[in-house]
């Protein structure tokens, strides 16, 4: 008897057609946005929500709701699917009036930075994952000696990306503010043209590469500003000779007398700092990192660090903080599971366990978070507790000279094995100390959530109707 092939994943249009009735229809959405995971929609009539038929769908892992946006988790890669998507049927539905609709009207202007921040480089993620596990691929096969000829080809398609990262930064960072992207993209192109080798400035000789993704984006953003300026005050007549020429020299000289500089001072602070503070303080450092990373998530703060992340692998070709923040992961993880074992009775939530744990263990967190942990309370804290205790376990052994890093972010949990980056490349201490932490934080969050997370009013099997 033949096997049965496995079903087709869903259509992205089919996924988006289905979800936008089951949030009120076109009318009753004001924004679209999309994360790595989730699909953050703003609404009219919060009423007109479909929860449980919602909850259902197939490609839904999750829901969630903060002050301003209902955030529908349908996990990496299918949510950049359905989005466009989504989108254009609005469009179809709406006209381009959602385009104005899709400023968040209660924002903060953190949360517009943080936003910014995020639309600039989280485009850039999937080229860093590609990159970082074909880097990972050509240090092995270099430490065992394999494949000589192939090695050198595959070591120019891991780092072409990376030399030029700092122009696909100009351009989006453009595109963000308002700006048009190739100019920003000219302009930080300087920054990684290797005749600014021969310009001195503050008594420094400047070197290609100097402030790296910093410096584009200040870059970028300063030739935004005299690129609008120059809308307002050139002739129409003029306009299309004028102000790319001066956008690009004024923005151009700025950075190289001005902004490269600075960038570098504060790209090379960044890099002394982490390696400072894991050296002479890891273990408590990835405590502190792996404890708070799952409250940084919820409150959309952790978008800060993309940056940080971004510049320490260009500086060094990993970032040492991924691997200790994805330990909260694995305290999410280990909470779940106590949560199964303890609570036999409430088979809704042993359920979603089941379903949600497999993409827990890949790192994405969601599911487990808001359908399992948060809704409980003390959960959510021992899974931070698991995650501190697995962060202090990888800082440890960064201070006792085996540093882990990764060469991309998206990633954690399982799915962080390939891009993991050491000392030494990818060695199987580097692989030993990653596992150890997971292995520490799932202990450690069951534990914790065993022991201390499951209040008696849980325990309690519900009364007979």
């Amino acid at each position: 008897m033949t096997a049965a092939a496995p079903a087709p994943a869903p259509d992205p249009r089919t996924t988006a057609g289905a979800l936008l009735p089951l949030v009120g229809g076109a009318a009753n959405i004001t924004s679209v946005a999309h994360c790595m995971t989730r699909l953050r929609l703003g609404l009219n009539d919060r009423a007109l929500v479909q929860d449980e038929a919602l909850k259902a769908h197939p490609a839904v892992l999750g829901v969630v709701e903060d002050d301003t946006t209902y955030q529908i988790v349908l996990g990496p890669g299918t949510v950049a699917r359905v989005t466009p998507e989504f989108e254009a049927l609005l469009l179809q539905a709406r006209g381009a009036a959602i385009k104005a609709a899709q400023k968040d009207r209660n924002a903060t202007p953190g949360k517009i930075l943080l936003r910014r921040l995020a639309n600039i480089f989280v485009p850039l993620i999937p080229a860093l994952i590609g990159c970082g596990i074909i880097a990972g691929i050509n240090g092995l096969l270099l430490n065992l000696h394999w494949l000589p000829a192939l090695t050198p080809a595959l070591a120019a398609v891991a780092s072409g990306f990376m030399a030029l990262i700092a122009v696909f930064v100009g351009l989006n960072t453009a595109k963000e503010f308002g700006g048009t992207p190739i100019l920003g993209g000219a302009v930080a192109a300087i920054i990684v043209y290797a005749g600014v080798a021969k310009v001195e400035a503050f008594g420094q000789q400047l070197s290609p590469g100097q402030g790296g993704v910093l410096g584009a984006l200040a870059a970028a953003v300063l030739a935004v500003h005299v690129e609008k300026w120059c809308r307002r005050h050139v002739p129409e007549s003029l306009d299309v000779l004028v102000t790319p020429t001066v956008t690009v020299l004024v923005a151009g000289l700025v950075t190289v007398y001005g902004l490269m500089f600075v960038a570098g001072e504060v790209s090379t602070a960044i890099g002394v700092a982490a390696d400072w503070l894991l050296a002479h303080a890891g273990a408590v450092a990835g405590l502190v990192l792996g404890g708070l990373f799952l409250p940084l998530v919820m409150l959309g703060l952790h978008q800060a660090l993309i940056p940080i992340h971004t510049t320490l692998i260009e500086q060094q070709g990993h970032t040492v903080l991924l691997p200790m923040l994805a330990m909260a992961g694995a305290g999410q993880v280990g909470a779940a599971a106590a949560v199964y074992v303890r609570l036999r009775h409430r088979t809704d939530l042993r359920r979603t366990i089941r379903s949600a744990m497999p993409a827990g263990l890949l790192g994405v967190g969601e599911p487990l978070i808001y359908g399992v942990s948060l809704p409980l309370g003390r959960p959510f804290v021992t899974a931070c507790v698991g995650g501190a205790f697995g962060g202090g376990f990888v800082g440890l052994f960064h201070m006792l000279g085996a540093p882990v890093g990764s060469t991309a972010i998206g990633p954690s949990g399982w799915a962080l094995f390939p891009l993991l980056h050491g000392d030494r490349g990818l060695s199987v201490t580097t692989v030993a100390v990653y596992a150890g932490g997971l292995l520490t934080g799932y202990v450690a969050g069951f534990a914790a959530t065993y022991l201390f997370g499951i209040g008696r009013a849980l325990l309690s099997p519900p009364p007979a109707p």
